[in-house]
């Protein structure tokens, strides 16, 4: 977009341009006034390192992990292969709504700093046998060094890491299509023989109909783990992306398209390929824990192949936790940039990495130690749970933003076609992706509900993000926020700040753009 077409904006007439700091700064501040407030923006702590192909692999490499690669197996074990298709069919299209309706407003607004929390802040109102321990450590480790570099090398490396298991998917895929076809060394031919027996759908909890409602629920409510906080990634990943307001529609679109590839994919060859009654599952007894993948292949007598497998598993599980963490730091950046977590941890490194809210964050990476004391399926029910509740919850406040961010539009007189992407299915997604989430959560931890089932430690699991949410709302609401409107007025909204800056930055990059062309192995190293 040009400076002549950014004036055509519509909208409350834009404050005082807002004077760039050098890199260097340790923490720099800029500010605007919007209706009698200080706006802080918080300029350049953050660096704009990310290229349009780091952010689609965070989004997609960052959920591809135990979520996809083992947990699927869990859900099989539950619902059979019928439910787990369907439901990671309904989720894929629920998860669309939540993609397009972040894409629309970060793509608008893409500001150092910005998350969903930033956005609800700025549209509605200001919130607030190896010893196992030896493989925690390393891995914890890793983590936390990979996302201490400058974020152009993380966003790298994560590249790499994501790019591993896609094409550790697709090679997944084509195995599962050989051992259908009788391909493999016991030329055995599966078709469709385990949606016959065991059969399509599964019981669960109780009998008949109603059992089988909350085998689909129960399987669509734990399905969720593979898909959460995609969405959140690719907002984070705003702030610090080259020229975001033409990449991030790119990787939307695109991010959608690997989702329907990927996960629908996935969970139709993996219905075919391993029995839901298979007791090596994770949840089905003794053994569990194994990846349905490496399930088929060593009962396809496959050599090697299944060590290959838990590889590219491991690796997945240190790709998902460094975006994670990255998610997680820059969230909480994002909070002390709007004023509703302590500046502290606004500050950076010179090369823009927010040191104390990635230290702050990776703390909680201690909890992993867990499985030390307790069996692997308790504890990674327990985590599957609280990122389960945490994920309806961000994608439910994230609908209910894109509706207010939709009507902020509308009153102001900023028309569609001036924004940088607008998808056909909203704002009707927002309703459906927001509402059927709202109903998931609360059946989250149904199955506990039946006689015979009750466990404490799942129930508290399952519900107790809903009351973190609501106490650090309401007690921010009445201290710190209690002079802060409900509701901001739709004109008082601040669609301005920080805006020009975003155009201007794009339109220098595009100019060096060419250059950089000539320059080949500075290319290749940026």
């Amino acid at each position: 977009m040009s400076k002549s077409s950014s004036s055509s904006i519509n909208g409350p007439p834009a404050p005082d341009p807002i004077s760039i700091p050098e890199k260097g700064d340790e923490l720099a501040h800029a500010s605007s006034k919007v209706e009698g407030e200080t706006f802080d923006l918080y300029r350049t702590t953050t660096h704009r390192g990310l290229k349009s192909r780091h952010a689609q692999m965070l989004a997609l490499g960052g959920t591809i992990g135990t979520g996809l690669f083992v947990g699927s197996g869990q859900a099989l074990q539950q619902g059979g292969p019928v439910f787990l298709v369907i439901a990671y069919c309904l989720l894929t299209f629920l998860v669309l709504g939540i993609v397009t309706a972040t894409t629309e407003i970060s793509s608008y607004l893409p500001v150092p700093g910005c998350s969903v929390a930033y956005y609800a802040h700025r549209f509605v109102s200001p919130t607030p046998p190896v010893n196992i321990a030896v493989w925690i450590t390393i891995f914890i480790i890793l983590i936390i060094i990979l996302n201490l570099l400058p974020v152009h090398v993380y966003g790298e490396a994560e590249f790499w890491f994501a790019s591993l298991k896609v094409l550790g998917i697709i090679g997944l895929l084509i195995m599962a299509l050989v051992l259908i076809l009788g391909g493999g060394p016991t030329h055995d031919r599966l078709g469709f023989r385990y949606w016959k027996d065991p059969g399509p759908v599964k019981e669960y909890v109780a009998e008949g109909a109603t059992g089988r409602f909350v085998a689909f629920i129960s399987i669509t409510t734990l399905s969720v783990f593979a898909f959460g906080f995609a969405p959140e990634l690719l907002v984070v990943t705003g702030g610090e992306m080259q020229r975001p307001r033409q990449n991030l529609p790119k990787a939307g679109k695109r991010y959608f398209y690997r989702l329907v590839g990927f996960y629908i994919l996935g969970s139709f060859a993996i219905s075919m390929i391993v029995s839901s009654d298979n007791n090596q599952l994770l949840g089905g007894g003794s053994g569990a824990g194994a990846s349905p993948w490496a399930i088929a292949v060593r009962e396809a007598s496959i050599p090697v192949l299944d060590s290959i497998i838990n590889a590219i598993i491991l690796t997945s599980a240190i790709s998902s936790g460094t975006s994670y963490l990255y998610m997680s730091s820059r969230v909480l950046y994002s909070l002390a940039i709007a004023g509703n977590a302590p500046k502290v941890f606004a500050r950076c490194t010179r090369k823009g990495v927010p040191y104390y809210a990635l230290a702050t964050s990776a703390m909680f990476s201690v909890l992993s130690y867990l499985n030390l004391s307790a069996t692997g399926i308790v504890v990674f029910n327990w985590f599957v749970n609280l990122i389960n509740t945490g994920a309806y919850l961000s994608w439910i406040c994230a609908c209910l933003i894109y509706l207010r961010f939709r009507k902020v539009t509308a009153a102001q007189g900023i028309e569609p076609t001036s924004l940088p992407y607008r998808s056909i299915l909203q704002p009707y997604m927002a309703y459906v992706s927001g509402g059927v989430f709202s109903f998931l959560l609360l059946l989250n931890g149904m199955a506990v509900f039946f006689p015979g089932h009750w466990n404490t430690s799942t129930f508290i699991t399952c519900y107790i993000g809903v009351v973190i949410l609501l106490g650090f709302y309401f007690v921010h609401r009445f201290t710190l926020g209690r002079k802060d409107p409900w509701m901001r007025p739709l004109q008082e909204v601040d669609m301005v700040s920080g805006l020009a800056e975003i155009i201007a930055d794009e339109e220098m990059e595009l100019q060096l753009e060419p250059r950089k062309r000539f320059q080949v192995w500075r290319y290749l190293w940026e």
